[in-house]
């Protein structure tokens, strides 16, 4: 009987193997859903599962296996809706805000936890592994404890990825008879990259035993392709002969290897996956085999078929020592109804093509002048997520800790959406009650609740709008400054990472960034650095509010442990009741007074659509990121673009005219902030995230289908009511930005 997944988690996915396997199962497979875990090591690549990004069946988590915390959202939390909004269900006390209703996703459900295990991540480069051997051991040994330990009661199927090398080398360099079984060849590893991968199976197959999780092991020949990252032999020839380098042979190049194009290696673990027995071993590869040099050599005839090859060909000092042959027996994986389809010459010759047009620009991210040399030395990987925890001074009882969170603003709007989401993802979490100013409660409060994350969305905006705070000042600094560093010092001095929800109306358009650039079809600049990035300061003090936002976030940069999420002008899926929604208050200013016509500044604005960045924000502090990120959508909409898709969707009879902001100053008590921030830091650690006028038009088109026919009509009658109410006075609506 076939197995069939739902939810499937591939550890390394932006990787080059494990990249083309998932873009293999999305798209043969349209109702599994695809999760990626990904540090974003150096031969990673977003670009790999672009196909795929944006798709409601696919997510991408950039993260580390050995996060204890990350492993155990992914695995056991992941719970994810398509459709963006969020809308309220039953009966709602609007006294309350949105914490008097049920919120639930609009869209449909896509199952709920991880089933189906593919661990593809791991340090694979053999020279690296020589002169690196404990940051190999450490990712691909001590690295697979946690996802074993966060899988062992719950996954029906783990695919635990292996290599050949574990068999180490042949005993024949030429006898086809002398061929690696699965079941009984001896593991004899002869380099620290095949060591660790060994161990890794040791410890795979005692979980297996132990606690019965459904293991299958798949030990692959070389594999090739478009994507793959140059350090490999087959993109690393073909990249050199670009820049016409002499090609790097190790030694005399007469070790042989099997290569396998990376399309049949997906439909190999497409067979494993759906047809393969819990407990067996199948090796994945092709009974072709060649040596290095005539690969080379081949690659040199093809691209520079006028030049003699030995002429391009180097020969440099070989290995410790180097595995003259790995040849598997391929019996069991063909028993499944697998077998091989594109042979080497013409997968070669479809890799040099690929690479010849597009290896230079796909991998313009790295640094190829240090990939593309005869014995590249060991990259220092950015430390993530427990690296951090251990140059960060934090107690070990601190680290040790199971996650919880404290949530500060619990009587608002995005603190409400915060407590919501966090119950939906089933995490331990209270509110707090204590406020921001009040240093003895706050303190009493993150011992006794034994926290590890605080999630402040707790500040003064002021009602109906930001003017409040110009005659409230001190109400405003006693919350916004002494309140929120209150808390931040509290956090540092117990090691608690703290996420604070601040803003991005402390910028305005100026020379440098102005409001008029050139963006593309999405809305987005073209120019990034006429937007403004996390590296700048605030430059807006319009308002007495910003000027409070602004310092604070100035003095938050100096708190390592703090995360600050500029968010701008909310958004949420409660775009017909919600009165803080930007798209509501844009639509229903002024609403009571009698004016002939809506009046509105039209200026392009970066925009937070939370029901999508609040995951987000969950995530970032599971893996204790900190620093500033402009926490909204890519791109700047303006209010007439948001006016027109409101017409469009929900309201095919509404009026709007425009002013200057010089008209505006005249009617308001503070300047408001205009700006776009760049997107580039947060689409960096999450590429799925959609440009502004995707979601805003989404949640315009949900709500449009919500309004059942009934509803609807009642609705345009109040319309209609309204409108002739307007009409009878001689004023002009004005739309107040903010």
């Amino acid at each position: 009987m076939s197995y069939e997944p739902k939810n499937i988690l591939i550890t390394g996915g932006a990787g080059f193997i494990a990249s083309h396997v998932a873009e293999h199962l999305f798209f043969k497979y349209p109702k599994y859903k695809i999760v990626i875990l990904d540090r974003l090591d150096y031969c990673a690549n977003t670009k790999n599962f672009e196909s795929m990004a944006g798709k409601p069946n696919f997510k991408f988590v950039k993260g580390d296996i050995k996060s204890p915390d990350l492993m155990h959202y992914v695995i056991k939390q992941e719970d994810r809706w398509t459709g963006l909004p969020l809308r309220p269900t039953g009966t709602r006390d609007r006294s309350v805000g949105s914490r008097g209703a049920v919120w639930a996703p609009c869209g449909r459900r896509v199952g709920q936890e991880i089933d189906t295990v593919m661990h593809f991540a791991a340090q694979t480069h053999v020279d690296l592994s020589f002169g690196n051997s404990v940051t190999f051991t450490d990712d691909n040994v001590l690295g697979i404890l946690e996802v074993l330990k966060e899988n062992k009661n719950q996954v029906l199927r783990y695919i635990h990825v292996s290599t050949d090398e574990v068999y180490g080398e042949n005993a024949s360099y030429s006898d086809e008879a002398d061929m690696k079984v699965e079941a009984t060849s001896p593991l004899d590893p002869t380099n620290p990259y095949a060591a660790s991968k060994a161990a890794a199976e040791m410890m795979v197959k005692s979980y297996h035993r132990s606690y019965g999780l459904p293991v299958l092991v798949t030990r692959g020949n070389n594999v090739y392709g478009p994507r793959q990252y140059p350090e490999k032999l087959i993109p690393k020839m073909i990249m050199m002969l670009q820049r016409n380098k002499k090609l790097t042979v190790h030694g005399d190049g007469v070790s042989k290897r099997s290569y396998l194009h990376v399309k049949d290696v997906a439909a190999a673990f497409d067979i494993v996956l759906h047809k393969g027995v819990t407990g067996s071993t199948y090796n994945i590869g092709t009974a072709e085999e060649h040596s290095v040099i005539d690969i080379v050599k081949q690659i040199i005839r093809m691209m520079k078929p006028d030049v003699e090859p030995e002429k391009m060909i180097e020969h440099v000092r070989n290995r410790p020592f180097n595995d003259m042959r790995y040849f598997l027996d391929l019996r069991q994986l063909e028993s499944l109804g697998w077998k091989e389809t594109i042979k080497f010459d013409e997968g070669l010759k479809q890799t040099v093509d690929w690479f010849s047009v597009h290896g230079a620009s796909f991998w313009d991210c790295c640094d190829l002048d240090s990939v593309l040399v005869a014995h590249p030395v060991p990259l220092v990987v950015p430390a993530l997520v427990d690296s951090q925890d251990a140059s960060s001074g934090q107690p070990p009882a601190k680290k040790a800790k199971k996650v919880k969170f404290l949530v500060f603003g619990k009587t608002g709007w995005i603190g409400g959406m915060i407590g919501n989401l966090l119950t939906q993802k089933g995490f331990a979490w209270e509110w707090a009650n204590s406020r921001l100013q009040d240093r003895e409660s706050v303190e009493r409060e993150l011992l006794h609740s034994g926290c590890t994350h605080v999630m402040n969305a707790a500040g003064v905006t002021g009602r109906p709008n930001v003017d409040w705070c110009e005659t409230h000042r001190q109400e405003t600094i006693r919350v916004n400054v002494i309140g929120t560093l209150t808390l931040a010092d509290l956090c540092a001095m117990h090691g608690i990472h703290m996420t604070n929800f601040a803003t991005g109306c402390i910028f305005h358009y100026d020379q440098s960034k102005p409001e008029k650039v050139e963006r593309d079809a999405s809305l987005v600049a073209k120019d990034a650095s006429k937007t403004f990035s996390e590296e700048d300061h605030p430059n807006f003090t319009g308002s007495f509010y910003s000027e409070t936002k602004g310092y604070v976030e100035n003095m938050l940069r100096e708190f390592e442990h703090v995360l600050t999420l500029r968010v701008r002008m909310p958004i949420d899926g409660d775009v017909l009741c919600n009165k803080r929604n930007f798209i509501y208050k844009i639509s229903h200013y002024n609403k009571a007074q009698a004016h002939a016509c809506m009046t509105v500044v039209n200026i392009p604005n970066s925009m937070t659509v939370l029901p999508e960045l609040l995951p987000y924000a969950v995530e970032m502090a599971l893996r204790r990121l900190t620093g500033i990120y402009n926490f909204c959508n890519p791109g700047a909409i303006s209010h007439n673009q948001v006016l027109e898709l409101y017409r469009d969707y929900i309201d095919p009879d509404f009026k709007w005219a425009n002013f200057t902001i010089e008209e505006q100053a005249k009617v308001i008590t503070a300047a408001r902030s205009n700006n776009e921030l760049s997107p580039h830091k947060m689409w960096k650690e999450f590429p799925g995230m959609l440009p502004i006028r995707v979601p805003v038009a989404r949640l315009s088109e949900v709500c449009n289908e919500a309004l059942c026919s009934h509803s609807r009509c009642m609705w345009a009658q109040t319309q209609r009511t309204n409108n002739n109410v307007q009409r009878t006075s001689q004023h002009t609506r004005l739309f107040l930005v903010g």
